[in-house]
Order: C-alpha cells, then structure tokens, then sequence
C-alpha cells in the first residue's frame, strides 16, 4: 500500500487564519499537531512510513518538511511538488507518474488518496475499512463514504447503488452539494452517503480511466519523462478528479463508513469539532465573553471580548478580524474573492511567515520602515544576501547568533546588537542548542521582501 496526501489546497474558507501562504493544512486549532501531522499519523496506521507521499506546491516544499519531518521519518523526504495549482486529477496524475519513474511502481501498485485536513475518529475505523477495501482496488476506483449523521448542505453525497457486502456498494451517482430539504431527504432514505475525498485503487485501474476521459494526462504518465511533465504542467486540464473521472466511470464502489467525519471546511465545521461550554460556545485563545451563546470565538495574542452576542463566528488574527453569523460561513471564500480583486495582501499573507529556516513576524511597517521578530531554528541558517534600498538593524532577544558581515564574522549573544549597511553581504545563523530570537528593524527607501539578492543559500531558494 502506498498512501498519498493531497495538500494543495489554498483553505480560503478559513480565512483570516488559512491564508494561500500558510493554508489550513499547516494549521493546528488545538496548539498540538497540524492538521497534515495528523493525517500523517493516521495513514501509517496502515501504511508503512516510508510508502507515505505528500502531493503539493512548490512553495509550501519548506512548510511540509518542517511539519511531517520526525513523524514518518527524521527528515521528510517523500515530496512530489506541483509547479502550480493545477486541480485534483492532474495531481494524482502527477503522483502516479512520479511512483512510476521514481518508485518503481506498476500497474498492480494500490494507491490510497487522503486530503491533509481532515478529522476521523475513531481512526482504526478507517484502517478497518481501507484494508476490508483493498481487494476490491485491483479492478475498482473504491470511494470511501461517510454515513451521515445530519443534513449537512456542505458536502457533496454519494448515491449507493446495489451492496457486494462488507459495507462495499456500487456508485450510482455522485450529487453536488444539496439545498437543506434535499439533504433532509438524502439523510431519511439511508442511500446516500457523504463523499469523503479519500479514494484507491491500482496504478492499472487510473491509467485506464485516465486513458478513457483524460487522455491529456494518460499520454503525460506514458509519455513524457518527469521533466517534461514538469516543465508542461500548466498545460495540462486543470480538473477535479472528481468531474474528470468518479462522474464518469463505471467501475466505482464505495465502502461505507460510519465513524466521525470532518472536513473542517468552513468556521462552522470548526464549531461543530470543538468543546462547547453550558451556553454551545466553542472558544479559543484569548478570549473573554458575557452574555453570549452558540458562538465561534478564536482569539489572537489580542484580547477579544464579546457581550451578548449569539450564533456569531469571530475570528481574530494579528491584522484582520471576521465577524458573521455562523450559519454564513460558507460565504467566506466569496469575500476572500471580492478581496482579491481589491489587491488585499491579507488573503495571501499572514504577519507570520515561514521559511526553511525558521519565521518572521511583521510588528509594524510604515513608509521607509519595518520592524519584524525573527526566529530561527537551531542550526539553521538565513542565505548569504544583500539588499539594494534597506538597511538592518539586528537586536538579540535570546539564543545565540552568528554574524557575517563582509568579510567579518563575530557571535552576539542576548542584548547585542549589529547594524547591516545597505548592499553589504551578510547572512545570519544560529550555531546554538535553543532557538533565535532577535529583532530587526529595516530602514530605507523600499523595504518590500522582493529586495533580497541572494549568492548563497542552503535551501537552494535562487
């Protein structure tokens, strides 16, 4: 068994805490484990660590190792890097033909796909019905769906056909998300089930079908060499996998699942998820409220305070803060939308930015100037680098940092300083057993990221 996970979603619908630079998968609601450390876990209940691959973007490479590195192994390795966003179906092609040039994989391989952002309890219920599944992939696209537990309008549904046994059935069809009388009628007839966006079958069954309805990608895995698929990924059909093949072929079975599901895909998911206090309100962070029932409240390191308010969602970051009623939240991706065309740097940007390295946090910015905390790992290092139109200042706040400056090297500890001329090469590292921390304040004429020249990095960032 190979296991994939599917982690290129953007998770717009969480926003302002899922941005397209830091998406919901990387996410941890409860300050233990991120949602894609979580899945993780989860697959090598049945999957050997090593057989474990992760399907995403080339600009969240850093944040997937840093998140998945001392889980399946000390460091992560499995990646398969999408150049750009180009959908579901192309992203398992791309994972089938990299299996097959890198892995060695052939047609009676089974693949297990799972998103990176879902909640399953009791988890062995899962293992249970992959492994009860797997026969049935060597000839079948096998779906696994959720028996559901209410009429939830957010989920797209599975409409059973006849049963094989073992909680396999045949696929009728697939349904698009209901209105709520059509998913009160969908819940009383017991023969639909909620689609889960996991799926298996054989590298065999997926040539075939991609052979039959998307011929682009079966001639891309047959074709081209990795290169190629690279280098002319943008050409290829960006389509879901579900309107490319599932609504399509013939040879689909789903396994019936009755466990509990969540595919966190709105604040209201979130809610549903999370402890609820003796007034139905689920609350995290830092938070203080009166006079207050059936709401979402998640906190920054801000104070947020609510005082008779009902059925809201409230959601504070450092830089923006939701306020709507609960039941509007599917509408968040709408207002991300309309943000998008307005230029606004909050739907991609967090004030928290990961790198390889570590993060940086933007403390505040004005016309000629910026302030950010900058952590970085233990051994790790920022690039050797220059900039045209800034000045820093660095202050350590704690830890131990090393300091090249031209041709000089010196090691600051707690409460030292340094300052960094403009377009002098410099590169700072941590030598030390603890995190650093320093803070570093910016001068000049633009002190936007793109004025950064890089002529050496360990990350091999250009």
């Amino acid at each position: 068994m190979t296991s994939i996970i599917m982690a290129g979603g953007s998770g717009t619908r969480l926003w302002p805490l899922s941005r397209k630079n830091f998406p919901k998968q990387f996410l941890s609601l409860d300050d233990k484990e991120s949602f894609i450390r979580i899945t993780a876990r989860r697959l090598m209940l049945f999957t050997k660590p090593e057989d474990i691959y992760v399907v995403g973007g080339e600009s969240h490479k850093f944040n997937v190792i840093e998140h998945l590195s001392g889980v399946t192994e000390s460091e992560f390795k499995n990646l398969i890097l999408e150049p750009s966003g180009r959908n579901t179906a192309p992203a398992i092609a791309l994972s089938v033909k990299y299996l097959i040039d890198k892995c060695s994989a052939d047609n009676d391989t089974v693949l297990f796909f799972s998103p990176a952002d879902h909640i399953i309890k009791p988890e062995n219920g899962l293992k249970e019905a992959v492994e009860s599944a797997t026969p049935f992939a060597k000839d079948h696209i096998v779906t696994f769906g959720i028996v559901p537990s209410k009429p939830e309008t957010g989920y797209g549904y599975i409409e059973l056909g006849n049963e094989s046994g073992d909680n396999i059935c045949e696929v009728a069809r697939f349904v698009e998300k209901p209105d709520k009388k059509t998913a009160e009628g969908y819940l009383e007839s017991g023969k639909y089930m909620w689609n889960s966006g996991m799926f298996m079958f054989s590298v065999g069954v997926i040539l075939d079908a991609f052979k039959r309805f998307v011929p682009e990608l079966f001639t891309m895995i047959t074709e081209w060499d990795y290169d190629k698929a690279l280098r002319d990924y943008e050409s290829l059909p960006s389509v879901s996998i579900d309107y490319a093949v599932m609504e399509k072929a013939d040879n689909i079975l789903c396994r019936k699942i009755d466990l509990e599901w969540n595919d966190v895909g709105s604040w209201d998911s979130v809610y549903d998820m999370l402890d609820k206090d003796q007034n139905g309100n689920a609350v995290l962070g830092n938070v203080e409220y009166v006079d207050t029932t059936g709401s979402l409240v998640v906190g920054s390191n801000r104070l947020v305070t609510l005082i008779g308010i009902d059925n809201a969602a409230v959601i504070a970051t450092e830089d923006a803060i939701l306020v709507t009623k609960r039941k509007n939240t599917q509408q968040v991706k709408t207002l991300v939308d309309k943000m998008k065309d307005k230029g606004r740097k909050e739907v991609d940007e967090h004030i928290i930015t990961y790198r390889p390295w570590g993060s940086y946090t933007v403390l505040e910015e004005g016309e000629r100037y910026k302030i950010k905390r900058i952590v970085v790992h233990p051994g790790a290092k920022l690039s050797r680098q220059r900039h045209k139109h800034r000045s820093e200042h660095w202050v350590v706040v704690s830890g131990m940092a090393e300091v090249e400056i031209g041709d000089k090297v010196d090691i600051l500890h707690e409460n030292q300083s340094v300052y960094v001329p403009i377009y002098e090469l410099h590169r700072l590292s941590n030598p030390g057993k603890i995190p650093l921390e320093i803070i570093e304040v910016q001068n000049g004429e633009y002190v936007g990221e793109d004025d950064i020249e890089r002529l050496d990095d360990t990350y091999g960032r250009g």
